[in-house]
């Protein structure tokens, strides 16, 4: 027998589940559901699914034993493109005793592989900070990257404020001469060296902070462009830039006052605006992912062999220790019921509706709640909390590489060397026709600078940036910019079905028998922490008191049961409680208790517990005066707007993926526009489902809960409906509002923000078609070609800011 599950790689904790027609061992009917169909579909190998489950592209070698590898996830300041991530990996793996290095821009984090033996794992953010990146470990504050902003804003507030003192000089004095005006606004002594190089000294040394320190994380990204090897456009920028700045610095030690510093000036200004912007509409998108580690349990009530506890950190649990759980608390980490009966909600975590009832000998996952009774629990000997795998898993998801690029980075592979030829061979060439060695310079720099790629270089964060602001407008937060390329090639859709489809609250759906008997259960059910509580609690006051009300009536047990006396109140951990209300023996719960303290059910009844469970709801038996007299139905309802939604994705496959059992799918399964239901999937399965899935063509993954987080994480698309913060830190898209209805709003907007895109690079191409054959030619010089290049700029910006949705 395996120890994991052939899917998902759970450890398989009791007897494996098979089935003679699918080859392997899993640790639920769900992921054996899961690998029957996908196999059928894929005619993959259960081998191959488990292999592209768990495989990454740094994975260490299994067979290397010889120094125990580690693992750490750190939060990186200051990537900008793809080959910031190259950077970081090369600088990190020169380390002594780091392995790899996975960035990821797009989410600014790392996932390091080091030597545990050999480096300090608070080592790790010094090793890979430098050259204006900073690492560190995630600790859930915003601290940091709220630092970050300011820094590049008190960058770009002071090289606003230089370009004012700047411009002056051009608009009234240089910009006039050039074309052979005397304004006479600002007078020169030309007949002396002070008249003529100190006023444009200064203005050198002002356009020079400018560019080295406004303007330092573009050069920054042309250093780490040419140490990797990998063109891009901060490249293109820096050659446009530091050319006509050189160059202008050289005319002015030559006497001449044909100087280009606005045109460096204006480069860096409008790049580091649109930059800034972008990253500002992405931070107010974007949630921390060790916002995870706010439901994670640090520490632990331990008992000691005497019988008293001592409260200890959760890594200093060894397996058999004794665990104390009270209501209310969360399991610390996995293991095994050895005293007490509880209700567990594992909703956070498996997806299920409905508590479980956990007795000695049951199996109880850590990051779960004991809702109503104390337990005592024995820790496996992995000793590893389930909640803490889930962590692992979504960071281990979201540090990997994107899978789709910037388009303007793709682009630079080819662009910048091209142009870098054209600019060099156009300086040859004038140079070979006898021109001289300032006019070929300028002949070249004109190319580099009509060839600037500031349009470009706008064209895809400014649409991005338009789609954030649209989005964000309707309550649609986007924490990862690649959706808008993504999304409007989405062909299956996979929904969550708790808290997604349905509401993840517990309502009374349906009364059998005597409804006001509700009222008096919920007396007694106010002195219960049990999940199914809550709602007798409001029916009897929402709708039998307040439709009493509502009418002009009186209900017959008065306005509410909180007034009435409750004694002799006792639980009955995993089938219900009991009391006496104004003296009258009142009992709650399951049909077995109901029937042994209060009379057997009649037929109706039994039908309606019948009916119930069949459904997946669970139905509560209230007892009274030696009798069962109703039974009410507590499940999970559905949303309004389900419906609608499957019909708005009919041209699409659509998916339910939930961790309940199959009899609270049926609604679901019998949709005609739903395609397959996988029912009982654990977490890890989910995400090996959504992975397999995936191979078919362009997955959407539709969740709200924390089981959810992996999935969302590995989906193509994840769409979190509000839900915890776990779900929102996977997925590519938060539903602030949780309306399901306005999903369908998610792809449109895609689709508007990628034409969006379309349009401006296809005006920066076409402005690049244009003005470099003009700029080649000699017909335009660096001051047409700067002001061309703002001309389409702006243009990029027009277009951007336009609404993207009617």
């Amino acid at each position: 027998m395996t120890d994991t599950c052939t899917l998902c790689g759970l450890p398989i904790t009791n007897h494996p589940v098979v089935d003679p027609e699918v080859t392997g061992e899993f640790c639920c009917r769900g992921c054996l559901e899961v690998s029957r169909t996908i196999c059928d579909v894929e005619d993959v190998s259960t081998a191959e699914i488990r292999e592209r489950t768990q495989s990454s592209p740094s994975e260490e070698s299994a067979t290397d034993h010889a120094v125990e590898t580690a693992e750490a996830f750190l939060e990186v300041d200051g990537m900008h493109c793809t080959t910031c991530e190259s950077f970081i990996a090369l600088r990190g793996e020169a380390c002594e005793g780091i392995r790899s290095v996975e960035a990821s821009y797009t989410t600014d984090t790392a996932r390091v592989r080091y030597d545990a033996e050999t480096v300090d794992p608070t080592d790790l953010p010094t090793l890979l900070s430098g050259y204006g990146y900073t690492a560190r470990i995630r600790h859930g504050t915003t601290t940091d990257r709220t630092t970050h902003d300011e820094e590049t804003l008190q960058r770009l507030l002071l090289g606003g404020f230089l370009a004012l003192l700047i411009m002056p000089w051009y608009v009234f004095f240089l910009y006039p001469s050039y074309v052979g005006l005397d304004t006479g606004v600002i007078t020169v002594d030309m007949t002396t060296p002070v008249g003529l190089y100190l006023p444009m000294t200064v203005v050198g040394l002002l356009a020079g902070v400018v560019v080295f320190y406004t303007g330092w994380p573009i050069l920054r990204g042309a250093y780490v462009s040419v140490r990797t090897g990998q063109p891009n456009m901060h490249l293109l920028l820096t050659v446009a830039i530091v050319s006509a700045f050189a160059y202008s610095t050289v005319a002015l030690v030559n006497g001449s006052i044909h100087l280009y510093y606005d045109v460096s000036v204006a480069i860096v200004l409008v790049v580091t605006g649109g930059n800034y912007y972008e990253r500002r509409l992405k931070r107010q998108a974007t949630g921390l992912l060790s916002s995870l580690t706010s439901m994670r349990v640090t520490e632990a009530t331990r008992r000691c062999e005497d019988g008293s506890t001592e409260t200890v950190d959760v890594t200093e649990l060894e397996p058999r220790d004794e665990v104390v759980v009270r209501p209310g608390e969360r399991v610390p980490i996995d293991g095994m019921v050895v005293e007490g009966t509880a209700a567990v909600d594992e909703a956070v975590l498996t997806g299920e509706s409905l508590p479980k009832t956990k007795r000695q000998g049951d199996d109880v996952v850590g990051g779960s709640v004991v809702s109503d009774s104390a337990l005592v629990i024995a820790v496996d000997a992995d000793a590893e909390s389930t909640l803490d795998r889930i962590t692992s898993l979504l960071w281990a998801v979201q540090s990997e590489r994107p899978a789709v690029q910037r388009f303007a980075d793709r682009l630079a592979s080819v662009f910048v060397p091209l142009v870098l030829v054209v600019g060099v061979s156009i300086t040859l060439w004038r140079l070979s026709t006898g021109d001289s060695a300032s006019a070929a310079l300028l002949a070249g720099l004109t190319v580099l600078v009509a060839a600037c790629p500031c349009a470009m270089g706008l064209a895809t964060p400014l649409a991005i940036a338009s789609g954030l602001r649209d989005a964000l407008q309707r309550g649609i937060v986007v924490t990862n910019s690649s959706l808008f390329e993504t999304a409007p090639a989405v062909d299956t859709v996979v929904f969550d079905k708790t808290g997604t489809l349905t509401t993840g609250e517990m309502t009374v759906q349906s009364v059998t028998g005597d409804p006001e008997a509700l009222e008096v259960a919920a007396a007694v059910e106010r002195h219960s922490s049990h999940p199914v509580a809550s709602a007798i609690i409001e029916y009897a006051t929402v709708v039998i008191d307040g439709g009493a009300r509502g009418n002009g009536q009186t209900s017959h047990v008065g306005s509410s049961k909180s007034a009435a006396t409750v004694t002799e109140f006792e639980r009955h951990p995993g089938d219900g409680v009991s009391a006496r209300v104004d003296g009258e023996r009142v009992v709650v719960g399951t049909p077995e208790l109901v029937g042994r303290r209060a009379g057997s059910l009649s037929e109706d009844l039994q039908t309606a517990v019948g009916e119930a469970r069949s459904t997946g709801h669970l139905p509560v038996v209230v007892g009274r005066g030696g009798q069962a007299v109703a039974v009410a139905v507590v499940g999970d309802r559905e949303r309004d707007d389900w419906q609608a939604v499957f019909e708005t994705f009919d041209d699409k496959r659509i998916v339910v993926l939930t961790g309940d059992d199959e009899a609270a799918t049926t609604r679901f399964r019998d949709h005609p526009a739903v395609d397959q239901v996988f029912a009982e999937v654990p977490p890890d399965g989910k995400a090996a489902t959504v992975r397999e899935l995936r191979t078919t063509g362009t997955t959407a993954m539709i969740g709200d809960g924390t089981n959810d987080a992996p999935a969302l994480g590995v989906a193509d698309v994840g769409i979190a409906i509000a839900g915890t913060a776990h779900a929102a830190d996977a997925a590519d898209v938060v539903m602030v509002g949780g309306t399901l209805g306005d999903v369908p709003a998610v792809f449109d907007l895609a689709s508007a923000t990628r034409r969006r895109i379309r349009e401006n690079v296809a005006w920066a191409l076409c402005y690049n078609g244009i003005v470099l054959p003009l700029a080649a030619f000699g017909v335009l010089n660096p001051l047409l070609a700067a002001l061309a290049m703002a001309a389409s700029s702006v243009l990029v910006v027009t277009n951007s800011r336009r609404p993207l949705l009617r």
